[in-house]
C-alpha cells in the first residue's frame, strides 16, 4: 500500500490524501485550499493524478478545506461513489452551493475588470452541473459501520467530535497474511466541548495521519473564554458599540449561540439585538435539528427546551440580503454572526466595512484564520485592511477566543494519539510547522513516537 500527501502538508487546508495499491485507488479527502490568489491557482491546477483511476473517494467531514474540490474532481472526468458520514452528506449539500455562489460572485468580479481591460474572460474552473453531480454520487453511512470502498479495503467511521458527521478514519486491509490498520484522525474537537461528543478514539494502528492545528499550544479553558465573552459583551453594552463574530456557518455559528443562551441573564443579553447573518448558518440549524441524536447527551436535552440556541428572544435569524445592509443602519448595542470565519468572504465583510473604523466596535475571532486571509491580518494586528477595494483604519478591538476553537489542542491530540496500544509511526497533518514541530515534540518526549512531517507531493510505502 502506498500514501501520498497531496494537501494540508506543511499547511492547514487542501485535504487529500492518496491510498494506491494494486486493487486500485482511493482518495481521502478532497479539499479546497484557502488563504489568497495563490491558493485560488492551486485549486484550479490539474490534479496530480487521473481523477478517472480513482475507485472512490473518502470524506473525513464537510468543512470546505476538506470537499471544497469535489466538482473540480468530476469535471476532471471522476464519476465514482463519493462516502461520507451521513450528516456529512446533509451540511456538504449547503457547503458546496454557497462555495459555489462565492466563486461564481468572485469570477464575474475579475472576469468584469478583465473585460475593461480588453481581455479575454476566464472560464469557470467548474459549473453546477458538476456540483450537482457531486451530490448525486454521496454515499452515506454511519459511525462503527463498516464498508468496502475499494476491494479488500474496508473504512469505518469514528466520531471524530469536530463538527456535525466529522470522522476519523480506520482503514483496514490484508497484506502478506495479515491484518494492516491506517487511522486517519481527520480534524479532532476539544474533549469537553459543548454540543458534540467528546473525539472516540481508535485503539489499533499501525500507522496514523493526524492533524496539528493547534499541535504546539494548550487553549484557554472554555470557562475563562466564557468570562472574557462576557466582559467583552459588557464593554459593548455600555458604550453602545457593535460585537461582530465571524463565524463559520458549521460549528462555530452554533457554538456562539449556546454559550449566549446559556448565560442570557449573566451577560445581560436584553441590551442587545442579535443577528444570525448568515443563510448558511441557518440552514446548518436545520440539519441540527435533524441530527440531534448525534449531540452529546446535554446538548440533546438543552435542545428540545428554553435553552434552545436557535430561540433566543432577540435573536433575528437574517437571510436576505436586504435585511443584512439594514444592519449596518443601525446603531448598538448589537451582536452580529456572521460568515465567513476567516473574513475572506461573506457578509461578515460587509459589516466590517462599516464598523471597523469604529472605536466602539469589537471583532471577536472564534477559530482559526489561515494565512494571507483578512483574518489573520487583523489577528495579526494590522493598521490599515482593504475591503472592497477600499483602505480602512482598524479601530475597533480585535478578540481572539482560542477557547473556543473546534480543533483539540496538543493535549487532546498526545490524549487521542496515547489511546492507540502500538503508538505506531506517525505523519502530522493539517498544521503550519510551527505546529507541526510542537506536537511532534511533545509525542517524541511522551510516547518515543515516530514522527513524520511529509512535505506536498510525498509519497510513503506502507509495508
Amino acid at each position: 500500500m502506498r500514501l501520498r500527501f497531496l494537501g494540508a502538508a506543511g499547511e492547514v487546508t487542501g485535504s487529500a490524501f492518496l491510498l494506491e495499491n494494486g486493487a486500485g485507488r482511493l482518495l481521502l479527502d478532497c479539499g479546497l485550499f484557502q488563504g489568497g490568489a495563490d491558493e485560488r491557482r492551486r485549486n484550479a491546477a490539474p490534479f496530480p493524478f487521473d481523477p478517472t483511476s480513482l475507485a472512490a473517494v473518502v470524506l473525513t467531514h464537510a468543512h470546505i478545506d476538506h470537499i471544497g474540490r469535489l466538482p473540480y474532481l468530476i469535471r476532471a472526468g471522476f464519476r465514482r461513489r463519493i462516502h461520507a458520514h451521513r450528516a456529512t452528506v446533509a451540511l456538504a449539500d449547503i457547503l458546496l452551493r454557497d462555495a459555489y455562489e462565492l466563486m461564481r460572485a468572485d469570477l464575474d468580479k475579475e472576469n468584469r475588470a478583465r473585460l475593461r481591460r480588453g481581455l479575454a474572460p476566464r472560464p469557470a474552473p467548474y459549473e453546477l452541473e458538476d456540483l450537482e453531480r457531486v451530490l448525486e454520487s454521496f454515499v452515506s453511512h454511519d459511525y462503527r459501520k463498516p464498508f468496502e470502498p475499494l476491494p479488500g479495503i474496508m473504512v469505518e467511521f469514528y466520531d471524530a467530535g469536530h463538527i456535525l458527521g466529522s470522522a476519523s478514519l480506520r482503514i483496514l486491509w490484508q497484506e502478506a497474511g495479515r491484518a494492516r490498520v491506517l487511522a486517519v484522525s481527520g480534524d479532532l474537537g476539544p474533549h469537553g466541548a459543548p454540543l458534540l461528543r467528546d473525539p472516540e478514539p481508535i485503539t489499533d494502528a499501525d500507522w496514523l495521519i493526524l492533524e496539528s492545528t493547534y499541535g504546539d499550544r494548550r487553549h484557554r479553558p472554555r470557562a475563562a473564554t466564557v468570562e472574557e465573552l462576557g466582559m467583552i459583551l459588557e464593554t459593548a453594552a455600555e458604550s453602545g458599540g457593535s460585537v461582530l463574530i465571524p463565524a463559520f456557518a458549521v460549528g462555530r455559528s452554533q457554538e456562539i449561540l449556546w454559550w449566549l443562551s446559556q448565560h442570557r441573564e449573566r451577560f445581560g443579553l436584553h441590551r442587545f439585538r442579535i443577528f444570525l447573518d448568515s443563510p448558511m448558518a441557518v440552514a446548518v440549524g436545520e440539519v441540527y435539528e435533524r441530527f440531534v441524536t448525534l449531540l452529546d447527551e446535554e446538548a440533546k436535552r438543552r435542545w428540545q427546551g428554553p435553552a434552545h440556541p436557535l430561540r433566543l428572544p432577540n435573536l433575528r435569524l437574517v437571510t436576505r440580503s436586504e435585511d443584512s445592509i439594514a444592519i449596518n443602519r443601525l446603531e448598538g448595542p448589537l451582536i452580529v454572526i456572521a460568515g465567513s470565519g476567516m473574513c475572506n468572504g461573506g457578509r461578515i465583510l460587509h459589516h466590517l466595512r462599516h464598523r471597523l473604523w469604529r472605536d466602539n466596535t469589537a471583532i471577536v475571532f472564534v477559530g482559526y484564520q489561515a494565512a494571507g486571509t483578512l483574518g489573520r491580518k487583523l489577528v495579526e494586528g494590522a493598521s490599515y485592511v482593504t475591503i472592497f477595494g477600499e483602505r480602512i483604519k482598524v479601530r475597533a478591538r480585535i478578540h481572539t477566543l482560542g477557547g473556543l476553537s473546534a480543533h483539540g489542542d496538543q493535549e487532546d491530540l498526545c490524549r487521542w494519539y496515547g489511546a492507540l496500544e502500538k503508538h505506531p509511526p506517525v505523519w502530522l497533518v493539517h498544521g503550519e510547522e510551527h505546529a507541526r514541530e510542537g506536537l511532534a515534540a511533545a509525542l517524541r518526549q511522551r510516547f518515543g513516537a515516530e514522527v513524520h512531517r511529509p512535505r506536498q507531493g510525498e509519497g510513503f510505502l506502507l509495508s
